[in-house]
């Protein structure tokens, strides 16, 4: 089975993670997966990195319509058997082409395509539109949260039968393979994520305010549109001497920051499955996210994290406080029971295998028979 990954090539997040880390467990299980970006750009470049067979299209635009015929060539002329989408630019070239290619064709949905372009005006409408339409275009859909696939169902009118659920994973260390924390005066918190509303960094910015406590530390690993507004908001609230705007950083600079951090927290309005929170986990750092996505399923218990509601400023301070006044044993006795739970839910072997058997039955659907 022959399978193409296809992604724009502009990802700096979590969808990169996700991208990486499947096709090198790919590589590792010598799987014939390979990757083609549209463009050059932090996919490539650490996808080749890694070894990983990739080709760069070479698009000069955001939406170089031009590229089309060159992309059908290479998916025929490669006899892939699967083309996998990850990213609404990615599905709207392969939706353009569908008819062309003998390919079948399958969409990761990352994030809810319904806000994917919100506050971009009539534009972000027109974008939304077409990512809709090629959802519906699609053999077959891997959800990353069953709240994704509600989604698609209820409010999309995707067939209950396209839709996968696999849950993303990681590459999980052994505890001795990490490296020792540094000691470190201050409580330190780290949010790692582009900074944009969907986010909530300025609920965090508020909630360090209220927390009224000198010794705590934010560090905020990201860029994207609000990073000069949420730096003037915590000037406004008074906290700037406590809160490092990073901007972007590499994987290899997020994980020397995890060695010197208590706690990582999301305080995100919409997230798909964080797979921030699980190499926070990885690294020996406690998590607290809002409840989004499938949040129960990567915090099943009180024991294993801290959960706050969405949106709500006084939630998210309360299990802030809570997280900051937990006795440090305490802490780091949650850190490892949490890590334990996810290295056997959440790895990448057993995404793979579940991957690669959805790609058997979209196959196996259309030839009338399982391959």
């Amino acid at each position: 089975m022959k399978v193409l990954h296809i992604n724009a090539g502009l990802e700096k997040g979590g969808g990169l993670s996700h991208i990486v880390n499947l096709l090198t467990e790919a590589k590792i299980e010598n799987a014939d997966f390979e990757l083609l970006t549209l463009a050059d750009g932090p996919v490539a470049q650490t996808a080749k990195k890694a070894g990983i067979k990739t080709t760069i299209l070479g698009a000069q635009s955001r939406y170089d319509l031009s590229v089309l015929k060159r992309l059908t060539k290479f998916i025929n002329r490669g006899n892939f058997d699967i083309v996998h989408t990850h990213g609404a630019r990615a599905n709207l070239f392969i939706s353009m082409i569908k008819k062309q290619i003998n390919a079948k064709w399958i969409i990761t949905v990352h994030s809810d395509p319904l806000k994917d372009f919100e506050g971009r005006g009539m534009l972000g409408n027109i974008f939304t539109k077409f990512n809709v339409l090629a959802l519906k275009k699609a053999d077959g859909i891997f959800a990353i949260t069953q709240n994704f696939s509600d989604l698609l169902v209820e409010k999309i009118g995707i067939p209950k039968t396209k839709i996968c659920v696999i849950y993303n994973g990681i590459f999980f260390h052994k505890n001795s393979e990490l490296p020792k924390k540094y000691a470190h005066p201050y409580f330190n918190i780290i949010n790692v994520g582009r900074t944009e509303k969907v986010k909530g960094q300025d609920l965090l910015l508020k909630a360090i305010k209220n927390l009224n406590d000198k010794n705590v530390h934010l560090h905020i690993a990201g860029d994207g549109s609000e990073f000069n507004n949420l730096r003037a908001l915590a000037r406004d609230l008074g906290i700037s001497s406590q809160v490092t705007f990073h901007g972007f950083l590499t994987q290899k600079e997020i994980t020397k920051l995890y060695q010197k951090m208590d706690l990582a927290v999301l305080t995100s309005y919409s997230e798909s499955f964080p797979l921030v929170l699980l190499e926070a986990s990885d690294n020996l750092v406690p998590i607290l996210s809002t409840d989004v996505g499938d949040i129960e399923k990567m915090i099943p218990d009180k024991k294993s994290g801290f959960i706050a509601q969405i949106g709500n400023l006084n939630d998210i301070s309360k299990k802030l406080k809570l997280a900051v006044t937990t006795n440090k044993d305490d802490l780091e006795a949650m850190t490892e029971r949490e890590k334990e739970y996810l290295m056997h839910a959440f790895s990448m072997k057993n995404q793979l295998v579940a991957i690669e058997n959805y790609y058997k039955l979209v196959l196996g659907e259309n030839s009338g028979k399982l391959s």
